[in-house]
């Protein structure tokens, strides 16, 4: 059975470059997630092609983005991969092991949080 689209939904990301095109504002947008305009300091965004079998993808941070922000984002980012590929996979014990290795990169950055 076929899947047909019903509806469609859009996410838009504006960068604003200076002189050197480097980023120095960023916003977004997603016409279903309530999101006008939001500020953002980075992106990383990983498009699969399905004809290549290759990763297509870009990543951008603003010019202001500290280094505790990028530990910050980094960390983050790989334990919500983490949740992402189990739930996608049912693969447990791997996605166990990357948040086990995100707890590692944590403690290695100095990001944990004080107990």
């Amino acid at each position: 059975m076929e899947d047909n689209i019903v509806k469609k939904s859009e996410i838009n990301i504006q960068v604003g470059l200076n002189s050197n095109n480097l980023p120095i504002q960023m916003k977004w947008n997603a016409s279903d997630g309530g999101m006008n305009d939001a500020p953002a300091s980075a992106f990383l965004l990983s498009i699969w092609d399905p004809k290549e079998k290759n990763t297509m993808k870009i990543d951008l941070w603003t010019k202001d983005m500290s280094i505790e922000e990028m530990k910050q984002f980094f960390h983050q980012t790989l334990l919500t991969m983490a949740d992402t590929f189990e739930k996608a996979t049912g693969e447990h014990l791997i996605s166990e092991d990357l948040r086990d290795y995100c707890f590692h990169f944590a403690t290695k950055m100095d990001i944990l949080p004080e107990e």
